[in-house]
């Protein structure tokens, strides 16, 4: 285990984009799937095939969308708050929270609409970004504390992953509701 781990650090300080992408794709995949599987196999009587064309909308979301974004925002935050000082932590966790978590969220519900070819392609945001966006407060603030405080830069976006595996449970909770259930 040790040496994988190692090898994955390696691979994380050379290619730290491409690597993240992997690591956020993955969880998306692995948080979607583990909702089809409780909702469509235990919960559901008779048991529901597997939606594999919303799996590979998060396969897109989470490598090419998301993980990038992420990946890239992280670095911004390192080079231009560096360090883990209460008033840079804070610095990064109102940055993290109030500017780029809520332009993540519109950009996920916008691009799942694209992908779904819905005709209006704000409708779900409009509908679910407030209760979305008060979520992502209660659950991120915690975890960006510890983020920003104790995990080394090259871990950074692989701790948010993992984060985000709960995280996403919850996002693509929310996205299954219909509008009338959120509001």
């Amino acid at each position: 285990m040790s040496k994988f781990l190692a090898v994955f650090r390696q691979f994380l300080e050379k290619r730290p984009i491409l690597g993240n992408c992997v690591v956020y794709g993955t969880l998306c995949v692995a948080a979607e799937t583990s909702q089809q599987l409780l909702n469509y196999k235990i919960l559901e009587k008779p048991p529901k095939p597997l939606d594999t064309g919303t799996i590979a909308r998060y396969v897109v979301y989470g490598t090419s969308i998301g993980g990038p974004l992420i990946a890239n925002w992280y670095t911004f935050l390192d080079k231009k708050f560096p360090g883990t000082a209460m008033k840079t932590i804070g610095k990064k966790m109102l940055a993290d929270q109030f500017f780029f978590s809520p332009q993540l969220l519109v950009v996920f519900y916008v691009s799942m609409s694209i992908m779904e070819w819905k005709q209006d392609l704000f409708e779900e945001c409009r509908n679910k970004f407030f209760q979305t966006y008060l979520a992502n407060c209660l659950f991120w603030i915690p975890c960006q504390t510890i983020n920003f405080t104790f995990v080394p830069n090259v871990y950074r976006v692989t701790y948010i992953g993992i984060c985000s595996f709960a995280w996403i449970n919850i996002l693509c909770y929310i996205k299954r509701q219909s509008a009338n259930k959120i509001n």
